[in-house]
């Protein structure tokens, strides 16, 4: 879902309970829209309010904290019904690929220091834990 919107957007469309903009995601249709906004009504927060997988996370990656894609990835697994330790076993090998990567070819290194795409380390992460 954080791939066709940001975390506000997101908000803003369960909120407002705007099934035709979730049904753009692919793989949910309107009745996999209308659970997800009776399941997430409460949960997430106001947009811009600050919750986990927003701006607060990118300022405090700019501040020299955890890399924003680590609580987006760990936010959607959970939210997704995976188990926090199962989550953070994921992002652990995901990271892991990433340095490997970024160590295998200097350019890489360059790109993920700016910060890989949550969405794309959400699916790496996804994964990993239908081999396990």
């Amino acid at each position: 879902m954080l791939a066709v919107f940001t975390p506000d957007a997101l908000r803003r469309a369960v909120l407002s309970e705007d099934v035709a903009a979730l049904t753009r995601v692919p793989g949910i249709g309107r009745k996999g829209a209308q659970r997800i906004v009776l399941e997430l009504a409460g949960r997430l927060g106001a947009p811009g309010s600050g919750s986990p997988g927003d701006g607060g996370a990118v300022a405090a990656a700019r501040s020299g904290g955890p890399a924003p894609w680590r609580e987006q990835v760990r936010t959607g697994l959970v939210n997704l019904g995976w188990q926090v330790r199962d989550a953070d076993h994921a992002i652990a090998a995901v990271e892991a690929d990433l340095a490997d990567a970024s160590a295998a070819d200097g350019e890489a290194g360059a790109a993920a220091a700016q910060g890989p795409d949550a969405a794309a380390m959400l699916r790496a992460a996804l994964r990993k834990l239908s081999r396990a």
